[in-house]
């Protein structure tokens, strides 16, 4: 059986969890937290209690238990919104619900949304009573495969983790005036920034700047901003423009960065460039689960831990992988500076032969009757990534998407880079991390776990973008005691410690004269049965010495300034 291992946010819940605001790059002062205790089941008479935002099958929500296929939540609350809270308009947001969910409110169905990684949003104006009933049915039939879903699977294990079902994001209430900012998008070439908003024509932008405010007008819906000595966006220094919206009643705060990511050959080498600069990017692979709140963590403090411990350890960059989360964990990047290596969510069935058997022996292009077909997969998948693209494209950490994870749900790379690039020409795009080489990528990414890291010099930079995946279970913060999965196994810490460090020493080092620009190590934190993250599951043990992680990653950066 697995252990119970709380985190220490799990350890300290409020009463509601999550009391902040969700989406600060569109934030108003007007805000009121649904989360906490709801009435919850497997029929409509919900007679357990589940705590919001926290999944059913988790250890926070109170109830933790697995559920078969075809199980239908029922969720149910009670509220009143406080006086003078109403404005023009009421709107109920929910910013991720897995998967399939119908919206009722005191009896009126608002409607329904399909899709376990996207916030969704209705108008209650006209539905709203001095006391207000809220039911939310859900279903998380991802077992067809159709909608992304990431790593769950009903028979967890190895690689695959338990599923996250419900309501997994914050629920809220925001009143807003009639005519009022929708959404905010940001683009930038290092040196202007263009803020393009949705629903409101005409406005004003105040933004504070290192020299002093600037008002900006907002004319047919967009701002163009081009502050004085522009500071540029990176890990050394996160600088974010805060700002100021005015348009008619509404107001609303947001913000924006200055910087660029470009490919340029330096001599006979391609290089990656940050703001104009070869920059190396020291990652890890981050899969965002908790082992109290699986894909939750008891508090946003957690993802805040997460990024400090990576900086702290060295790291300057978390390839986020195959989930997409809160706009906290986002806005935290944005903040504390970490780059982030943002993957679409995989749909498609996993194929032990497609997927993991032929790339293991050396197929790095897949013939064409072991494509995906299924024309409901192809289409869902493209939906979800315009969303992603929609949803996280003004986040300035993000330098880098990925299409496709291997050979999970891969078809048509050379279109779906395409469609990618018209969505966003501004970043990197990894059409196929790792197996299964396109040509139409913006480098060459390798995942290296059988044999030692030798590369070539070709004609793009080389992303190591996963490697390592060492194991180490400490005692007493272990999931799973009696199985594991990983890489390379080892009983004891101080083994542990020299061999990662020795593989970075022996192999990477070596590899930047080869036009080496980023690696990614596997990984951030242990997951259910894998245990070779660099932090416990519980988030309770750092498992390596951080003075000598921070040594490490002083030879790595140095080594590159010495290639370029």
């Amino acid at each position: 059986m697995p252990e119970q291992l709380l985190t220490p946010w799990g350890e300290a819940l409020p009463p509601v969890p999550w009391n902040i605001h969700p989406r600060p790059r569109l934030q108003r002062d007007s805000f009121l937290c649904l989360n906490g205790r709801w009435a919850f089941g497997t029929d409509p008479a919900c007679e357990e209690t589940i705590l919001v935002p926290f999944v059913p099958e988790s250890l926070l929500s109170g109830i933790g238990r697995p559920y078969p296929r075809g199980t239908r939540f029922y969720y149910r609350t009670v509220f009143s919104l406080p006086e003078g809270f109403a404005g023009e308009r009421v709107l109920l947001h929910f910013e991720a619900v897995n998967r399939d969910a119908v919206v009722t409110l005191n009896g009126i169905r608002l409607g329904e949304h399909h899709g376990g990684y996207a916030p969704f949003t209705f108008d209650v104006t006209a539905c709203l009573q001095e006391q207000n009933h809220l039911l939310v049915e859900v279903t998380n039939d991802f077992d067809d495969h159709i909608l992304p879903y990431g790593k769950q699977r009903r028979r967890r294990g190895g690689m695959w983790y338990t599923p996250a079902s419900g309501i997994w994001q914050t629920v809220w209430l925001e009143s807003v005036p009639a005519v009022h900012v929708e959404d905010i998008t940001v683009t930038t070439d290092g040196t202007t920034a263009r803020l393009t908003f949705a629903g409101v024509e005409e406005g004003t932008l105040q933004v504070e700047t290192p020299t002093g405010a600037l008002t900006v007008p907002i004319t047919g819906g967009t701002a163009t901003v081009t502050p004085p000595d522009p500071r540029r966006w990176s890990p050394e220094d996160p600088y974010l423009y805060r700002c100021t919206v005015i348009a008619g009643a509404d107001r609303v705060s947001t913000y924006f960065a200055l910087r660029t990511v470009e490919v340029i050959p330096i001599g006979d080498t391609p290089r990656v460039l940050l703001n104009g600069e070869p920059y190396f990017f020291h990652g890890l692979l981050d899969q965002g689960y908790y082992s109290d709140g699986i894909f939750t963590p008891g508090d946003p403090d957690g993802y805040t831990w997460d990024i400090r411990t990576a900086k702290a350890l060295g790291f300057n960059m978390l390839r986020k992988h195959i989930k997409v989360e809160p706009q906290r964990f986002y806005y935290e990047c944005d903040r504390l500076g970490m780059v982030v290596y943002q993957d679409m969510v995989n749909n498609g069935a996993y194929s032990f032969l497609r997927d993991t058997a032929l790339p293991t022996v050396g197929l790095k292009r897949l013939p064409g009757w072991l494509i995906h077909r299924s024309k409901a997969q192809k289409a869902a998948f493209r939906q979800a990534m315009e969303q992603t693209v929609a949803q996280l494209g003004s986040h300035p950490s993000i330098l880098c998407w990925t299409i496709f994870n291997e050979g999970w749900g891969q078809f048509k790379g050379e279109n779906m880079h395409a469609r990618l690039r018209s969505l966003d020409p501004s970043r990197l795009i990894d059409t196929a991390s790792g197996w299964f080489k396109e040509r139409h990528n913006d480098f060459d990414s390798l995942h290296v776990y059988f044999k030692k890291v030798r590369l070539r010099r070709g004609d793009k930079p080389v992303f190591l973008s996963e490697f390592g995946g060492y194991s180490y279970k400490p005692a007493g913060h272990v999931f799973n005691t009696e199985k594991t999965y990983g890489y390379r196994l080892f009983e004891e810490q101080q083994p542990y410690e020299d061999a990662l460090i020795a593989l970075y020493e022996q192999e990477i080092l070596p590899a930047m004269a080869m036009g080496l620009c980023a690696t990614v190590y596997t990984q951030l934190s242990d997951v259910e049965d894998e245990t070779n993250g660099l932090v416990s599951y519980d988030r309770r043990v750092v498992k390596v010495d951080t003075a000598r992680m921070q040594e490490l990653a002083h030879q790595l950066y140095e080594r590159f300034k010495e290639c370029v």
